[in-house]
């Protein structure tokens, strides 16, 4: 399957180039001895001078390095369950019974393998962080370890029944669960009226370019502006507004049928459907076979916008953000007033990706935001050897992107996102996966959590390592200055490596981190990430587990004498990821999702873990867990 058709020099090449040119490791003698050492990358292309002996601002004491059945977070601190699997939402509900559960009960119940988080303070609008809503993606489902006799594979999903299938529909999607904290710990509010589930039948409208496109139309939308659901719904956004945006990471094996059948089999190709129809979806439900609804595919994808605040609020398909495997749909207020979107899209040498939004929004007039995202300009990266990124737009009619090319309006740009980055010479990645902006800096981070498939021949200035099986960070850099000045508008921003991922005592992996990261500190596979309200990077990891070691969360300075020094805080529970670091307001609380424990299991018989609630013969559950400081201060002061 072709995954990128760019004839530009895959981003590994580019580094090479560059880091050979400007001096990879800073400097020569006692100096580029210590750095090569410790394998500091933090400023690496900067020629500053490297502090050894620096003290990181992130005042916990590093948790040591554990992988178990169970949970861990570094002394001092407490990581408590707020809510699972199966949790109710509604009162009357009663205690979870897996074996039990059904599409009517799962719909009133906490999704599955929750991913991104947004806390969204009650009353809305203001900074509360004791009282507010969880927001959660419920990404996929692990029916290995649901139900007892379905192995992760074919096997297993043929044995899955109708009401198992109509089940797992209910059980993805997002879950917005009203919280308080009380005496030092989260609970949900069951009875909440704000409480709700949406899932793979909830309708939703379809907006922006695309919206009526014919290739948007189906039997049971023949206007192509409605559609029933969302799904594999990974990263997210917060807007200035307080809406949420939930990102659709893929569809491709959500489908059943011989996509050849179809009147564009080229670009299902592209975006990697092959008809195997994992979930048993179209087994049930023929809008999910290509051959009967063939333009069914062409309506996930997509970022989706959800009012929290409104349980009657109908979730919105945001088409102008375009179609691929969003991994994140991280929201700046630029100084103009123009709302700016970053985006990565997670698979093998895709792109990252910049919606500027036409309109202003005005602090003043939360309603200015309402569809603000429905026109402006969706532009691709290319990085360059000399430090400096382009963002390329997606406009019909400029460049290659015309009716001859095979983009006979906006709508089909858009919907073919895709092949016109391919078009276009974006720079093929390293699977991105979150992006994220510093509150206080301004500066963008882009997670390549890892690349297999690299070879020597596609290396280019930014992936830079064949086989990358650990991961790296882009630091992105918009002109203009730091904080509020800088211009995320801007046409050309400079990029940085932050760092390399991988174990620095082993030389094969390339891992560059500050000197003074300890055997603990170094990581793998970063996958998402946010910050603290004073410019800490706080990094969740997924892959670690193939390392023989937990994926978790890892402060790290973003600047000062320890730019670069992760730091271990968590660490998850065997077969789990974390997912969706989310701080409260006051910096107190860091909520994070442990998604699929014991997901690396046969079945549920050879579960590794029962984690959270480890009772005999009882199922493991995807969780939400808030970690605080016990005496109550900001987690990293």
């Amino acid at each position: 399957m072709p995954r990128h058709i760019s004839n530009s020099p895959d981003i590994r090449s580019i580094i090479a180039a560059r880091a050979s040119r400007r001096g990879f490791l800073l400097g020569s003698g006692a100096t580029l001895g210590a750095v090569a050492a410790g394998g500091f990358v933090g400023s690496f292309f900067s020629g500053e001078a490297v502090a050894l002996d620096a003290r990181s601002s992130l005042a916990f004491t590093e948790l040591k390095r554990i992988y178990d059945a169970t949970h861990h977070v570094a002394e001092g601190y407490s990581a408590d369950v707020v809510v699972a699997w199966g949790d109710p939402m509604a009162a009357g509900l009663g205690a979870f019974d897996p074996a039990a559960n059904d599409p009517e009960g799962q719909a009133r119940r906490f999704g599955y393998n929750c991913d991104y988080i947004a806390f969204m303070p009650l009353p809305k609008g203001s900074a509360n962080s004791d009282h507010g809503l969880l927001c959660v993606n419920n990404e996929y489902v692990s029916f290995n370890v649901m139900y007892p006799d379905r192995p992760d594979d074919d096997q297993g999903a043929s044995r899955l029944t109708e009401a198992e299938i109509r089940t797992n529909n209910m059980a993805i999607g997002h879950s917005i669960v009203e919280v308080r904290l009380e005496d030092g710990r989260w609970r949900v509010v069951e009875d909440s009226p704000l409480n709700r589930r949406i899932t793979l039948e909830t309708p939703m409208a379809i907006s922006g370019p695309a919206a009526g496109h014919p290739w948007m139309r189906t039997s049971y939308d023949p206007e192509g502006r409605m559609v029933r659901g969302t799904n594999y719904n990974c990263g997210g956004g917060v807007t200035p507004w307080g809406t949420v945006l939930s990102c659709e990471e893929g569809a491709s094996d959500t489908f059943g049928g011989d996509i050849a059948a179809t009147p564009f089999p080229d670009m299902l190709e592209r975006y990697g459907f092959d008809g195997s129809d994992y979930y048993g979806r179209a087994r049930i439900d023929g809008r999910f076979n290509v051959e009967k609804e063939p333009n069914e595919p062409n309506r996930f994808d997509w970022v989706v916008e959800i009012d929290p605040y409104d349980p009657t609020s109908t979730p919105v398909k945001r088409t102008a953000l375009g179609r691929m495997a969003h991994e994140a749909a991280t929201v700046v207020l630029n100084g103009d007033g123009r709302v700016v979107v970053y985006m990565g899209d997670d698979d093998y040498f895709e792109y990252v990706y910049r919606f500027v939004s036409d309109g202003r929004y005005d602090p003043a007039d939360p309603a200015s935001g309402r569809d603000i995202l429905d026109s402006g300009t969706l532009s691709v990266a290319r990085f360059n050897e000399d430090g400096t990124v382009d963002w390329l737009p997606l406009v019909h009619g400029q460049g290659p992107l015309t009716a001859e090319n095979g983009f006979a309006d906006q709508a089909e740009v858009l919907l073919k996102t895709r092949l016109a980055a391919d078009a276009l010479g974006a720079t093929p990645m390293d699977r991105p996966e979150d992006m994220e902006t510093n509150p206080v800096t301004g500066r963008v981070y882009a997670l390549m959590t890892k690349n297999k498939k690299m070879t020597a021949d596609k290396l280019n200035a930014v992936n830079t390592r064949p086989e990358n099986l650990w991961g790296h960070i882009v630091e992105l850099v918009p002109p203009g200055g730091e904080g509020a000045a800088a211009d995320h508008a801007a046409d050309r921003y400079g990029w940085d490596l932050f760092v390399l991922a991988g174990n620095p005592k082993v030389p094969e992996h390339g891992a560059r981190f500050h000197p003074a990261t300890s055997e603990n500190g170094w990581f793998v596979c970063p996958d998402n990430l946010t910050f603290d309200p004073r410019g800490r990077m706080f990094v969740a990891t997924d892959g670690a587990n193939d390392f023989g070691i937990a994926d978790g969360i890892y402060g790290v300075d973003t600047t000062g004498p320890a730019r670069g020094l992760p730091k271990l805080l968590f660490a998850c529970p065997i077969g789990a990821e974390a997912a969706g670091p989310c701080f409260t307001p006051d910096g107190r609380t860091l909520f994070v999702s442990v998604q699929h424990p014991a997901e690396d299991s046969a079945t549920l018989a050879e579960a590794t873990t029962r984690w959270p609630d480890f009772r005999e013969g009882g199922v493991p559950r995807p969780a939400v867990v808030a970690i605080r400081r016990i005496d109550g201060g900001e987690v990293a002061a």
